[in-house]
C-alpha cells in the first residue's frame, strides 16, 4: 500500500477518486527490478476513459513561481528516463505522463484554469506532459543535480489539461 504524505499527490489521488476514475498507487519507497536493475517508481497507474492507460509520474510546484511568474516544469533525467523504461515494460495501451500538480497561490491565479480543484484548504490545477513529448523538447536545467526542463513555449504547447488525458 503507497502511504501518501506529499500534498500535490494527495490531491492528485482525491481527484482521481472524485472524477471515479480507476487508478492503483505505486508505493514509492521500493524501486521495482526490471531486466536486473532498479528502475525509480512512477506515482499512479491511471485506467483512462479517453484513450491509452497512463503511468503518472505527479510533480509538485507552487504557481506562479519567481517574478517571470514561471511555469516551472523541471524533472529529473531520472524521472524521464524512468518513465520511459516503464512505457516499454508495460507496452501497448500504456503511455507515462508527468502530471504538473500546481498549488495556486493566489485567488488572482484560479480563474486562469479549466479546473481548479480545491483540497484541504488548497487550490491546485493539473497539467500533463506525455513523457516522450517532454524527452524529445527537454533542455539541461542544471547538470550539477541531473534536471531537465521545457522552455516556456514549447510546455505550453505540449501541456494538456488532466480532464481531456483522464
Amino acid at each position: 500500500m503507497a502511504i501518501r504524505t506529499n500534498h500535490y499527490d494527495v490531491a492528485f489521488e482525491e481527484l482521481l477518486r472524485e472524477l471515479r476514475r480507476p487508478y492503483v498507487a505505486v508505493d514509492e519507497r521500493r524501486r521495482a527490478l526490471v531486466r536486473r536493475s532498479s528502475i525509480k517508481s512512477f506515482d499512479f497507474v491511471v485506467y483512462s476513459e479517453r484513450g491509452d492507460n497512463l503511468l503518472v509520474d505527479v510533480k509538485g510546484r507552487q504557481f506562479p513561481r519567481g517574478e517571470n511568474q514561471k511555469w516551472v516544469n523541471w524533472a529529473s533525467q531520472e524521472d524521464i528516463d524512468a518513465l520511459l523504461e516503464w512505457e516499454t515494460v508495460f507496452g501497448g495501451n500504456f503511455r507515462s505522463i508527468l502530471i504538473f500538480t500546481y498549488h495556486l497561490a493566489s485567488p488572482r491565479w484560479w480563474r486562469d484554469h479549466s479546473l481548479v480543484w480545491e483540497f484541504r484548504n488548497r487550490r491546485y490545477a493539473f497539467y500533463g506532459v506525455y513523457a516522450r513529448d517532454y524527452a524529445e523538447y527537454m533542455n539541461t536545467l542544471c547538470e550539477k543535480w541531473n534536471t531537465v526542463s521545457l522552455r516556456a513555449a514549447d510546455y505550453r504547447r505540449l501541456r494538456r489539461d488532466v480532464l481531456d488525458i483522464l
